[in-house]
């Protein structure tokens, strides 16, 4: 199995880590966060300087997993580009367009298909990761013009060796959609927990499950929220209209007939298009992968809600939902 080399041990890369290493790959890891270093090195993981992991991955031909903030990966990538300049790479960061375009232009030699993990909890840092926090969950793969069938494929296998399911999808589309299933709930997540601050003591004396579900994620790490958010801008400004459209409604018939039915009802009926998703029956298919081309018909599974569950030398084993 290739060996993984993750750079950034929080709570995301240090979880690849552990769960690619239990999966039976070689695997080490390298971070800024000094704290994070000691309690991986603590619990039994081998953890360098970058400069040596770099070195290490380029020797032995490892898939490199960049799992920085967003901020940090300009300067990840430039060191990357001096050591492993042809390196296989992948990473693990919630904004794929941004990262894609980085990656262009500084490392035009790397064999690159950007991920994206749809798991997390509102802690972080390396203690709060775990081997099975990708079992189940979405992971996103990149496919770009320009994608090669080896690079998808090596972040592919990643993904379903974490225990993941993977969802092929280009980056602009990826960052399309999480702008509204993710970053929206966090800027919302905030929101909801000011205006419930703003009740004072009693208020937050009577907040039960509806106020702690709404706003658990309000409890992240707000550099690594604002990363997120901001790094998203354009995809997430068009959600942010897309909400006050519907939150100006709301108001707008809240306020005249003292009514929400259209609100809610739409908002219950949209989330049972979840849980049908999530409960429903899955039809199997077997998709060929030849070559590069290929991946484009994985890509239009994806937007169709389907999921690659696992790959073999010439083909992908893909699901779509029984209702699509």
């Amino acid at each position: 199995m290739r060996a993984v080399c993750v750079i950034g041990l929080g709570l995301i890369g240090g979880s690849v880590l552990r769960a690619a290493t239990a999966a039976g790959r070689p695997g080490w890891g390298a971070t800024a966060g000094a704290d994070d270093a000691v309690r991986a090195g603590d619990d039994g993981y081998e953890v360098t300087g970058i400069e040596d992991a770099l070195r290490r991955a380029a020797t032995e031909d490892a898939l490199i997993v960049i799992a920085t903030p967003v901020t940090a990966v300009r300067d990840v990538l430039r060191k990357i580009a001096w050591h492993a300049p042809e390196a296989r790479l992948t990473d693990v960061i919630s904004v794929k367009d941004a990262v894609d375009a980085e990656v262009r232009s500084l490392l035009p030699g790397a064999r690159y298909a950007g991920g994206h993990p749809m798991a997390g909890t509102a802690s972080s840092g390396w203690a709060a990761g775990g081997a099975d926090l990708f079992r189940g969950s979405p992971w996103a793969v990149a496919v770009e013009e320009g994608t090669t069938l080896d690079a998808w494929r090596d972040a592919a296998a990643l993904a379903l060796d974490c225990g993941a399911h993977v969802v092929a999808v280009s980056a602009a589309e990826h960052d399309s959609a999480v702008a509204r299933i993710s970053h929206l709930p966090h800027v919302f997540a905030n929101i909801l927990a000011a205006v419930g601050a703003d009740g004072g003591p009693l208020a937050l004396s009577l907040a039960a499950g509806s106020f702690r579900d709404s706003t658990r994620v309000a409890a992240s790490e707000p550099e690594l929220v604002r990363a997120m958010t901001e790094g998203n801008r354009v995809a997430l400004l068009d959600a942010v209209d897309d909400a006050l459209g519907r939150l100006g409604a709301a108001r707008g018939s809240l306020a005249s007939s003292g009514a929400l039915k259209t609100t809610v009802d739409g908002g219950h009926a949209a989330r049972g298009e979840l849980d049908r998703l999530s409960d429903g029956e899955w039809t199997r298919s077997t998709v060929p992968l030849r070559g590069d081309r290929d991946l484009r018909k994985l890509r239009d599974l994806g937007a169709r809600g389907g999921r690659v569950t696992a790959l073999t030398e010439k083909a992908a084993e893909v699901e779509l939902p029984a209702t699509e």
